[in-house]
């Protein structure tokens, strides 16, 4: 049997699809954030990155790469193997210890993602919990997915943010049996929030956990950068905290932060924390630096609301369809999954702008987009060249440009 066109097959699918992923081989340019170079089949060309997750351009701050510099020259490059072979790295204690006072709970727990994170903590928690019941928001992610679906306990999904439709599947539960809601603060492809408080406020009404995805908000809102929760004042309402050091805090890995009982658990019962190599102590010294300097400091928060706002403002004037968001996600519709490659091909060819196009699955059939992401360090010119260049592509492929409520009606 030929088993290479199996493989084939599953490609040919994803290209008759539109849904092929191509990379683009970049370098960022340290301390030039966000230039970065291309590596286009023509050679190095200098761009702009408008879809990075490093909101805040953490990855390059200067606390942040001599913590990992420093850490690297005196503790070397790796962990040397899982946590319970090989010990813990004591950068990696400091950096578990920054992140439960940063949620204020007791404790919290560093994976090597926070994919790892949310499948391995969701997973473990309800399979500990006797005859748990899982509800999830339709919207989540898909780690927290794949978290539910590894759990093999009973689920039920309730409509995006509609706390009617979750009451009404907590209330026909029986009043003992355990509960698990989980659902992310801030959705990362419409940029909307999770109305946190109501949600515990079910909660205690039903007699249930909480469990909260804070990847996209932590380090961005809140107290300290604590996150949504924090913001909403209801941190100390929710059971488990989830988050990422790989966005806001411009590094790498995941974690839980919980009381000392919960994160015990998952530590000690999870194969997806057991099984693997802990973060290098370099890492965790890098995000630990970002984390401290991210409590202290609001300048970053403050300039990345402000130049966000600029850039809705700057686009919606130009009647490029940005999709309604009250957070820093700026969602551009295009609605067609060829269109939205072909649009992403001409910003980075034509214009020196990256911004990678999201097709199905990440986001649904027919709500193909654009997902720009400002930063503090775009300025004005860059916001400028950006509105600029999307009217162009909009013209080049025949996309309207109108305001994204008049597209939808």
């Amino acid at each position: 049997m030929t088993y290479d066109r199996f493989f084939s097959a599953a490609l040919a699918r994803l290209h008759a699809e539109q849904r092929y992923r191509v990379f683009a081989d970049l370098e960022r340019v340290a301390g030039r954030f966000p230039h970065a170079i291309w590596h286009s089949p023509d050679g190095p060309r200098p761009v702009v990155i408008w879809c990075s997750n490093d909101y805040l351009g953490m990855g390059q701050h200067p606390k942040v790469i001599d913590a990992m510099v420093e850490t690297a020259t005196r503790l070397g490059a790796g962990a040397g193997g899982t946590r319970n072979i090989s010990g813990t790295n004591h950068p990696l204690v400091e950096l578990e210890r920054e992140l439960a006072n940063l949620h204020g709970k007791e404790a919290a727990l560093v994976f090597t993602s926070g994919y790892v994170s949310n499948e391995t903590s969701i997973a473990t928690i309800a399979k500990l919990l006797p005859n748990c019941v899982i509800l999830s928001d339709a919207w989540n992610h898909n780690s927290m997915i794949e978290g539910v679906r590894r759990a093999g306990v009973e689920k039920k999904i309730w409509r995006h943010n509609d706390v009617d439709h979750l009451e009404e599947l907590l209330a026909a539960e029986a009043p003992e049996r355990p509960k698990l809601i989980v659902f992310e603060a801030l959705y990362s492809m419409d940029g909307d929030i999770a109305p946190v408080n109501r949600i515990c406020d079910l909660a205690e009404r039903y007699g249930a956990m909480t469990y909260i995805d804070e990847v996209h908000s932590v380090g961005m809102y809140g107290r300290a950068g604590a996150g949504v929760a924090a913001r909403e004042g209801a941190q100390h309402r929710i059971d488990v905290i989830e988050g990422t050091l790989a966005k806001a805090f411009g590094c790498l890995g995941g974690y839980i932060a919980a009381n000392a009982d919960i994160i015990d658990a998952v530590r000690s019962y999870a194969p997806g924390f057991i099984f693997t190599t802990a973060l290098p102590p370099a890492v965790c010294a890098a995000a630990t630096a970002a984390i401290r300097h991210l409590k202290t400091s609001q300048w970053e928060r403050d300039r990345h609301q402000e130049r966000t706002a600029r850039v809705k403002s700057v686009l919606n004037a130009a009647g490029v369809p940005v999709m309604p968001s009250e957070t820093h996600i700026v969602p551009v519709m295009v609605g067609e999954p060829e269109k939205c490659k072909d649009a992403s091909d001409l910003l980075l060819a034509e214009h020196g702008i990256y911004v990678q196009p999201i097709n199905y699955p990440t986001v649904r059939r027919g709500t193909e987009r654009l997902r720009i992401t400002p930063t503090p360090y775009h300025d004005d010119a860059h916001i400028d060249a950006l509105a600029e260049a999307l009217i162009d592509v909009w013209g080049r492929l025949g996309l309207p440009l109108r305001h994204y409520r008049l597209a939808a009606e």
